[in-house]
């Protein structure tokens, strides 16, 4: 009698999670008109990786803490003493999931800038399209450690007014004339695909 054959079986691999671009419109708060960007992110983004889009887009340095905050949780470096969960552990895609889901990213937390964060559209990855990408945005981003939204109104209002006794010495504070109009978004992304900001294997 013939022995049974053996059949090796294999295992069936998983599908991959197919790949999604995320849209994020991201406005600070309290400020009129307001600064805002528009950005294509992948969806496996982390929010170690989204905080470095964040600052680049919006212009700001990263020069002090920041976190990210939901209806739940507080996400950031992780620190004992803020009790935030591990900006590196979490994807952008586990915490926004629909159309209109929120966040709020909060950078400084001396002048206490504060982000919405919002998902405005979920898309298909374009072929040859480079991520993450600035796709739109308006005015200039403050500059650091003026003081928040009161202290940058009162910046905004001496270097409009040359007679002001602070004028020059505000300028020269800023670096040079400030333009609060000022916004290119092509500029951002030959910066960011230049080399700026390179995104890892699951950033």
């Amino acid at each position: 009698m013939a022995e049974p054959k053996i059949v090796k079986t294999q295992k069936r691999r998983q599908s991959p999670v197919p790949q999604r671009i995320y849209e994020l419109k991201v406005t600070l708060r309290e400020i009129y008109p307001p600064i805002w960007r528009q950005v294509h992110v992948r969806s496996d983004t982390t929010l170690a990786k989204l905080h470095e889009v964040l600052q680049f887009a919006m212009g700001w340095s990263n020069s002090h803490l920041h976190l990210f905050e939901t209806e739940d949780e507080r996400y950031g470096v992780p620190d004992p003493e803020l009790d935030l969960h591990d900006e590196r552990r979490v994807r952008l895609d586990r915490l926004l999931t629909r159309l209109g889901d929120r966040m709020v990213y909060e950078y400084d937390f001396g002048d206490s800038w504060e982000h919405d964060v919002v998902l405005e559209r979920i898309l298909e990855p374009q072929k040859g399209a480079r991520y993450p990408r600035v796709i739109a945005g308006q005015r200039a981003c403050p500059p650091e450690d003026c003081g928040g939204v009161p202290g940058y109104e009162e910046f905004l209002s001496i270097i409009a007014d040359p007679r002001h006794p602070e004028h020059e010495e505000m300028v020269e504070w800023a670096g040079g004339p400030f333009d609060p109009e000022a916004f290119d978004v092509n500029q951002k992304n030959r910066m960011l695909h230049g080399g700026w900001y390179l995104p890892g294997p699951t950033g």
